[in-house]
């Protein structure tokens, strides 16, 4: 609705613009029958002396007209800022006369049905919603068009007068869809993500209160812990980025990347020696610094440190260091694990989304360190690249820009 509310702005814009064009060329029209009378009273081949009425009375109307050419200056004016909004708006608009022919048409719209297919399949739609707003009618319709780009577009055709006139408003809902997918999605996977250790919990503790046997009732309680250990691991990373989320502008200072690798691999290396799996770091220059917030950084980097760690052999190494053009400081981890299948790398940063649901779950996974990661690397302005072949293991690198003026990065590199 509230984009339906900014339309029928719009549109009272483009009737304001049409009532300008009509006034101007009123206004041309009196000055020209002004100017004829002009010459008929003062020309050279004028006999009759004007009566003293006659004269005061075309004084009146000159300056009649000298009014209406100031106001229509100040309509030009608001024409001219009335054209600037209609063009500058996101939404697109057309206007049609009342024989169908199209009198306006702004970039956006352009640009909305700028390809060969999205033309064919919009000029149906506007010709339907038009020949329906020419007698009167509202109407709205969505279009899907397959691109590329692939666009969802929202069309409503409005009437505009009783004279035929109309126009349509088009709107590119396709990032709304996208986002409703996506929040559908999440609310059924943290629904499912819960409701399985939520119900294993009730399970195990009724099997507890019926147990006499001490070394059952000892396995059950680490079941127990386990079980909830995973709904606090959900809860907190789901809280993590909703901050994340909620934080776009997170406050950056000068961060040492040392500082970064050391924090992330400390919290990240009781995990690996319960695995056996070797962390083996590799230091950064000391002069090298970001600029970012240092608890995201380590937090991102620690979700892909734990990842590699998850998702190795027990005696196989992952490594971490920090790589930079002087522009970007890179953090990547490597590790030589079980890599990930090629049909899979678009969709590892959504949350929930495992390669291989029932080992995401035996790691104790939660789904959601990529999406944390993902997350980081935009309140940064930055980028998270992946490269990884099946059985061979992966490579992940977090790219964040370099503090400014630290352009001696890789001559310490060096």
């Amino acid at each position: 609705m509230r984009f339906l509310a900014v339309g029928v702005v719009l549109l009272a814009c483009t009737c304001a613009v049409w009532a300008v064009v009509l006034l101007l060329g009123e206004r041309r029209r009196l000055r020209t029958d002004l100017d004829r009378i002009s010459l008929g009273l003062d020309g050279p081949g004028t006999t009759t002396v004007p009566s003293p009425d006659v004269k005061a009375a075309f004084a009146r109307l000159r300056q009649s007209v000298q009014w209406v050419q100031e106001e229509s200056r100040e309509w030009r004016r608001l024409a001219g800022w009335l054209s600037q909004t209609l063009e500058s708006t996101p939404l697109g608009v057309v206007v049609t006369a009342d024989d169908g022919r199209v009198v306006f048409r702004n970039e956006a719209a352009v640009s909305l049905m700028g390809t060969r297919l999205g033309e064919a399949l919009a000029s149906q739609a506007l010709a339907e919603l038009l020949q329906a707003a020419r007698s009167g009618q509202s109407t709205a319709k969505v279009l899907d068009l397959h691109g590329p780009p692939k666009r969802t577009l929202t069309v409503w055709g409005v009437p505009m007068g009783e004279d035929g006139t109309a126009a349509v408003i088009i709107e590119d809902v396709s990032e709304r869809k996208r986002l409703d997918a996506v929040r559908r999605d999440f609310v059924a996977n943290v629904s499912h993500e819960l409701k399985t250790p939520v119900g294993a919990l009730g399970l195990l503790a009724e099997t507890l209160a019926a147990e006499d046997d001490a070394a059952v009732v000892h396995r059950l309680a680490e079941r127990v812990q386990t079980e909830a250990f995973r709904v606090a691991r959900i809860i907190e990373d789901l809280l993590n980025l909703s901050r994340l989320e909620a934080e776009e502008a997170p406050r950056h200072e000068s961060t040492s990347v040392q500082a970064v690798l050391a924090g992330a691999v400390d919290q990240a290396r009781p995990s690996a020696t319960l695995r056996q799996v070797e962390i083996r770091m590799t230091e950064a220059p000391r002069r090298w610094c970001v600029m970012g917030d240092r608890r995201q950084l380590i937090s991102a980097l620690f979700n892909l440190l734990e990842n590699a760690v998850k998702y190795s052999d027990p005696g196989s190494k992952v490594e971490v260091g920090a790589t930079s053009d002087g522009s970007f400081v890179a953090l990547v981890v490597r590790d030589h694990g079980v890599g990930i299948p090629s049909r899979d790398l678009d969709r590892i940063f959504e949350r929930f989304y495992r390669v291989d649901q029932g080992r995401g779950r035996d790691t104790g996974g939660t789904g959601l360190g990529l999406a944390i990661v993902r997350h980081v690397a935009h309140n940064h302005h930055g980028e998270v690249l992946v490269d990884s072949r099946e059985g061979e293991g992966s490579t992940f690198s977090l790219r964040v820009p370099a503090e400014p003026g630290a352009m001696s990065l890789l001559a310490d590199a060096g």
